[in-house]
């Protein structure tokens, strides 16, 4: 028998000593067909997953705890869907005193009676003891763990699976201390005596795990706060995960930010496949400012040999790659299309780089990849992200730079420096192509015009059109209407170029705006998207000569700084 669960607060060790087995539901996707024929547009997307995992079936009956409104409704659409099974639904109080340990042991022995009554299951108080005692034997209890060397993540806020763990320690994470709900965070009460009786050993179950770790759905949550400088004694920095539609923790996440100056890094999942590759990049560019490092580009120590390095850097839309020689001056640079293969892409754009330099690929020393193809290119020595290969490019081409506006074809970040170039804090837009390089593209085939031209084609503009719609298929919905209002294609493009400088200044002021400030990535190349975040931000914005380079000239320059580190060594 398997009974699938999904809070903290579940009795699952009493279940087990009754010879049930329990099993965490982690849901890894969600299955739209089903989440939409159930469920609302707007509840919780982990609840929408739970909802698909268990109508893959596996599940003999799912225990539920009332813990927000959506697994509310979510036990609404199973009980209503899964009449064979048993669907059953833990009345959780909101507080800790003794009337609620009491209420919470009432609902506990009504779980066991309807064990009993649908599975014949029998509740034996000092076999329950028992299987206690040797649980805590094996495992011990929580403790907070001391800090090793490497770099040490915790990670707060909304549940989480095992993947995202994976997915932290693929980032760079050497450890991962997990303090969500699915973690280990629960420490028992001294053990009753086994002449106790049955009521009172369910209560004492009933008071440890009302007293555990507070998750935020509860009135109390000192002891949470009380935790935090614990945390942050023994980690390097936080990742904070929220979960789409859910309403409690983002409160958690301003208090850490606005109370401490202590690194931490919000991210957010929803359950649907694909946005691993802007999460790595997210969390890898977090655990690369831990480690520290200087932006400044220095020369290496060198004997005879002349030493070469490249930068690659893997777009969505374009590989760019950069080959410095030691005293940083660039020896060749060039842009491709990736097209569908990164391999053939970053092999195309290596090669062209090689051949305008005048070296063969046994001249380059060492090969620094960045972008969302970095890890798929196999001739690379090391991967960075691209939040700290910009940061590197921009210092190098000009060391005022506080703030650098890049926008790809996928994504848009703002990226802060400090006075010696160093990353020290970034955002980036949602996995939504809006105001992107792709947003334009797509922009540009329904207005028939080349994507290079939109700048020059604004400048006509006489008329402010304001593009409401932020997400790209709608908004080019938006633009076939006014191309049928007989609209001019120029002032049409001068409104795009207005919603992706707004969409831009979003970002940039959940950041704070500070001076002197560089644009990167293709779009950097549009003057009309240039002009129109000048005039919204009142300051000049830096436009290097080639500005789809600046990723890959960061990496050639960290390219050269691994080369000193293996020369020191």
């Amino acid at each position: 028998m398997i009974i699938g669960y999904i809070c903290k607060y579940t009795p699952i060790k009493l279940l087990e000593s009754m010879g049930i087995e329990c099993v965490r539901i982690e849901p890894a996707y969600i299955d739209n067909g089903i989440a939409e024929a159930h469920m609302h547009p707007n509840v919780c997307t982990y609840v929408k997953g739970v909802l698909t995992e268990v109508f893959k079936g596996g599940y003999d009956g799912i225990i539920l705890v009332n813990c927000c409104d959506s697994v509310m409704r979510l036990y609404d659409v199973m009980k209503n869907a899964e009449k064979d099974k048993m669907i059953y639904m833990l009345d959780l109080p909101r507080k800790s005193g003794d009337q609620s340990v009491a209420m919470y042991a009432s609902e506990i022995r009504k779980l066991i009676q309807t064990f009993t009554d649908f599975y014949g299951k029998k509740f034996n108080a000092h076999d329950f003891i028992r299987y206690i005692s040797t649980e805590q034997e094996n495992a011990g209890q929580f403790n907070m763990p001391k800090g090793n060397e490497g770099i040490r993540l915790a990670i707060m806020g909304a549940r989480c699976n095992s993947s995202l763990i994976d997915l932290l320690k693929k980032a760079g994470a050497d450890e991962v201390l997990n303090y969500t709900c699915t973690g280990d965070l629960l420490n028992y009460m001294p053990l009753p005596d086994f002449s106790a009786r049955e009521q009172d050993i369910i209560e004492w179950y009933a008071g440890s795990l009302i007293r555990s770790i507070p998750c935020m759905r509860m009135a109390d949550i000192d002891r949470r706060r009380d935790m935090l400088k614990d945390i942050m004694a023994n980690v390097n920095g936080i990742v904070y995960h929220t979960i789409k539609f859910c309403e409690f923790y983002s409160y958690e996440y301003s208090y850490i930010k606005d109370n401490y100056r202590f690194p931490i890094l919000k991210i957010e999942t929803d359950f649907t496949q694909g946005s691993e590759g802007q999460l790595i990049t997210r969390i890898g560019a977090f655990v690369e400012s831990l480690k520290g490092s200087n932006n400044k580009a220095e020369r290496p120590s060198h004997g005879t040999r002349k030493t070469i390095v490249a930068g690659i850097d893997s777009g969505s839309l374009s590989t760019d790659v950069v080959i410095l020689d030691e005293d940083c001056n660039i020896l060749s640079y060039s842009i491709v299309p990736t097209g569908a293969s990164i391999v053939d892409s970053a092999n195309k754009a290596f090669s062209q780089s090689l051949k305008r330099a005048g070296i063969a690929p046994q001249d380059v020393s060492f090969i620094v990849s960045t972008g969302y193809g970095r890890i798929n290119i196999p001739f690379a020595n090391k991967q960075v992200t691209e939040i700290t290969c910009h940061g590197k490019g921009a210092y190098f081409l000009n060391s005022n730079i506080r703030t650098i506006i890049d926008i790809g074809g996928q994504d848009s970040k703002v990226i802060r420096l400090d006075e010696d170039g160093n990353v020290v804090d970034f955002v980036m837009n949602d996995r939504c192509s809006a105001g992107t390089g792709r947003f334009l593209e797509v922009m540009a085939k329904a207005l028939e015009i080349p994507l290079e031209k939109m700048g020059e084609e604004a400048e006509k503009a006489t008329e402010d059109i304001n593009i409401t719609s932020i997400c790209t298929v709608f908004a080019e919905s938006e633009v076939i209407s006014l191309i049928a209002q007989n609209k001019k294609r120029a002032d049409i493009i001068k409104g795009l170029h207005n919603s992706v400088a707004s969409k831009t200044i979003g970002l940039l002021d959940r950041l704070g705006r500070k001076g002197a400030y560089m644009m990167t990535g293709g779009v950097a190349k549009n003057r009309g998207v240039v002009d129109a975040i000048e005039q919204r931000i009142g300051n000049k914005v830096h436009i290097p000569a080639e500005p789809q380079m600046v990723g890959a000239l960061g990496a050639a320059i960290l390219a050269l700084q691994e080369i000193k580190v293996k020369q020191v060594k």
